[in-house]
């Protein structure tokens, strides 16, 4: 069985960490979808490590961690990733596989993100323009590049072909946008000779077999489930399935071989870029919010919009990823706070609802909120499940009681070490 790991907000939930927390436990972790928009975060022996393409297991000497057919890798940041692993003495060499199937994000999809951006205007969905969604295009319009094709002689001609034609779509949005391809080219073949160094696996069988073999696989999201293509807020989403359905394509797992699936979630809500977030708060609680949890993405650097936690969006996304466990992050952030509130309906179109509706813009949505007991104390120090306030343990309880799923670990400070098991 195959166990997935997945971020159950607009993401930033606190994967990276997990996963690294769970490492130990499995011989195998495989990223599944999406691309360098993702920014896992780690923390541990003092040192802060941010992965964008590479597995959160990397740092284990014994995992193998695989890049499956599903992500989409950005061969310029991806041999940045693997330089700032160099200082550590990993053997990534031997530990990270990358699927053939998986797509290449060109020079050309990162400048065709950002004229279609900018096209946009006001109606921008804040891309992190790196090129993602314009790759995933290509992938399903069937003329996209892929890791495989880099065993092949003629993979440049193919790489010509298809930037020349993004480069007339580029001149089709008749946007000011600057750029010299050529030297973005020298560093993109640069990045493709370093990938090249690595092993191409056909990662659905390589997975298979080491399901038959009895290994344990760890599947790793990326984004958060409210980002999916299908079921998030689009059109402010992601491209790619970040729902527990997208590890099934992004690996080539059967559905009946999913075992556990762990959905992370922050003790409060945050959303980085544009789209509708109805518990967002602009008051002093908001500002605390986002400067004791050091609310900044770890890929852009962007401050994430804060507010309360929002139990109608969380329902949603354990009912459609099948959660069995949850992971409660941050809750040290909340220390201090006289009152927690939790959003439990929504008043939708002149009526009450506790689902997600098809659209929670602002002028349909309301929020309706249960007030619950804060607590004050110092939680960074604490290692046991026994030590933690009871104000914080009933919030834990309220929550474990309205999404019908055991919260595992409390998450109480960035450092691996900071985790605490329930």
């Amino acid at each position: 069985m195959v166990d997935l790991l997945l971020g159950l907000q607009w993401g930033d939930e606190g994967k990276g960490k997990i996963v690294d927390v769970l490492t130990k436990d499995y011989d195998i972790i495989a990223r599944f979808q999406g691309g360098p928009n993702a920014g896992h975060t780690l923390e541990f022996d003092g040192i802060k490590h941010v992965l964008h393409t590479i597995p959160s297991g990397i740092f284990h000497k014994n995992a193998i961690n695989v890049v499956g057919n599903g992500v989409v890798i950005d061969p310029v940041i991806f041999k940045k990733e693997l330089d700032n692993l160099n200082q550590f003495s990993i053997d990534y060499i031997a530990k990270l596989l990358i699927s053939r199937k998986a797509h290449l994000i060109l020079p050309t999809h990162r400048l065709l993100d950002a004229a279609s951006e900018t096209a946009k205007g006001k109606a921008k969905i804040g891309s992190t323009l790196k090129g993602i969604g314009p790759t995933y295009m290509d992938k399903t319009g069937r003329n996209g590049m892929r890791v495989g094709d880099l065993e092949f002689t003629d993979w440049k001609e193919k790489y010509r072909a298809l930037a020349d034609k993004h480069e007339a779509m580029i001149a089709y949005y008749n946007v000011d946008i600057q750029y010299n391809l050529p030297e973005l080219e020298t560093e993109f073949f640069e990045g493709v000779e370093t990938l090249r160094k690595l092993t191409f696996i056909d990662s659905e069988q390589y997975i298979f077999d080491a399901m038959a073999a009895g290994k344990k696989i760890l599947a790793e999201g990326a984004q958060g489930s409210l980002l999916d293509i299908d079921f998030g807020t689009y059109p402010f989403v992601t491209s790619s399935n970040t729902t527990a359905a997208g590890a099934c394509t992004g690996l080539g797992v059967a559905p009946g071989k999913i075992g556990d699936v762990l959905g992370i979630f922050k003790a409060y809500t945050t959303r980085v870029g544009s789209g509708p977030f109805p518990t967002e708060l602009f008051d002093q609680d908001g500002e605390t919010m986002g400067r004791v949890g050091n609310e900044f993405g770890a890929t852009t650097g962007r401050p994430r919009r804060c507010g309360w936690l929002d139990l109608v969006a969380l329902k949603y996304a354990v009912q459609i990823n099948g959660v069995t466990d949850l992971m409660m992050m941050k809750a040290d952030v909340l220390s201090g706070f006289d009152t927690i509130k939790v959003c439990t309906a929504y008043h939708y179109k002149g009526e009450e609802i506790a689902h997600l509706p098809y659209n929670i813009e602002a002028e349909n949505v309301t929020p309706i909120y249960k007030e619950l007991k804060g607590w004050s104390a110092d939680l960074t120090k604490m290692t046991k499940a026994e030590e933690l306030p009871a104000a914080l343990n009933e919030y834990i309880a309220y929550l474990e009681q309205e999404l019908n799923v055991p919260i595992k670990i409390v998450s109480v400070g960035p450092d691996r070490l900071q985790t605490i098991l329930r």
